[in-house]
C-alpha cells in the first residue's frame, strides 16, 4: 500500500482520482482549500502544507486556479523535496506549447517547473473534458442566441477516463511526458453546442463569431487538439445522455 496525497481532491478530477486509488487499497491525503485535515492553500504553501506531504511517497497533482498556479507548483516541489517523494504526477493540457492563451502559458509553465524539479515525474496532457464544456455552454445559453468561436474544433474526453489512467500513472513509475490523451471524436463547436440545445430542450439558436487574437489562431488551427491520439471512448452525446436523459443521444 502506498500513501498518495492528491492536490485538488475535492474537484471534479481529484474526486474521482481519490476514489480509484482507495479502491486499489492506496492510503490517500485528500488536500484542498477545505477539506481536512489538509486544509491548505498551495499558494501559500507552510507548515500544513509540510505536514500534508510528510511520509507521502506519490503527489497526484490536479488542484489548479486561474491564478496563483505557478507559485502553488513552486511551494509543492519544495516541500515534496523536503520530504523525500519519489513520483510527482500533473495533469496538463494538449496544446500548452502551442495555443498561446494565458492559461495554457501558466499550465506550461507549471510542466517546466515539474520537470526541473529533480524529483521523478509525469506528466500526462489531455484535451478538455465534457464537463468544462458543459459549464461553458450553461454559461453562454442565459442568452437567447448561444455565441461559440467560429471556425474552432473541440475534442472534449469524458473525465472518468482520464482518472483511469492518471491512477495507472501514479501507481507506475514516474513516466516523464506520457502520451497524450484526446477525446473520440473532433467536433465543431458549433456541432457541440447543437448537442447540448438538443439534450437540455432548451430553445436556442446557435451562432458562430469570428473573434481576433494570437490565442484564437492558436484554437482555430487544432494546435489543442490530438486526433492521433483520439484515445477516449465516451462521446459528448453520451456524455450528455448521462446527465439528461437517453434523448441526447445522436
Amino acid at each position: 500500500m502506498t500513501t498518495i496525497l492528491v492536490t485538488g481532491g475535492t474537484g471534479t478530477l481529484g474526486r474521482l482520482v481519490t476514489e480509484r486509488l482507495r479502491a486499489a487499497g492506496h492510503e490517500v491525503r485528500v488536500l484542498s482549500r477545505h477539506s481536512r485535515p489538509y486544509s491548505v492553500d498551495l499558494r501559500q504553501g507552510g507548515g500544513a502544507l509540510d505536514s500534508a506531504v510528510t511520509g507521502v511517497e506519490t503527489i497526484v497533482h490536479c488542484a489548479t486556479s486561474p491564478r496563483g498556479d505557478e507559485q502553488a507548483a513552486r511551494n509543492l516541489v519544495a516541500a515534496a523535496r523536503r520530504a523525500g517523494v519519489e513520483h510527482l504526477v500533473y495533469i496538463s493540457i494538449v496544446g500548452v506549447d502551442r495555443v498561446p492563451f494565458p492559461y495554457y502559458r501558466t499550465k506550461l509553465a507549471v510542466e517546466r517547473l515539474i520537470e526541473e524539479s529533480g524529483l521523478g515525474w509525469t506528466v500526462l496532457r489531455t484535451t478538455q473534458f465534457h464537463d468544462l464544456l458543459l459549464r461553458l455552454f450553461r454559461g453562454v445559453s442565459r442568452l437567447p442566441v448561444l455565441v461559440v468561436p467560429a471556425r474552432v474544433k473541440d475534442q472534449p474526453i469524458d473525465v472518468a477516463e482520464v482518472a483511469d489512467r492518471l491512477c495507472e500513472l501514479a501507481q507506475g513509475a514516474p513516466a516523464g511526458r506520457a502520451e497524450d490523451m484526446g477525446g473520440p471524436e473532433v467536433r465543431t463547436l458549433e456541432s457541440l453546442a447543437r448537442a447540448y440545445v438538443r439534450a437540455t430542450g432548451r430553445r436556442r439558436a446557435v451562432a458562430k463569431v469570428p473573434l481576433r487574437g494570437a490565442a484564437y489562431d492558436g484554437f482555430r488551427s487544432g494546435g489543442h487538439l490530438t486526433p492521433q491520439r483520439a484515445v477516449g471512448r465516451t462521446t459528448f452525446e453520451e456524455f450528455l445522455a448521462g446527465r439528461f436523459g437517453p434523448g441526447a443521444r445522436r
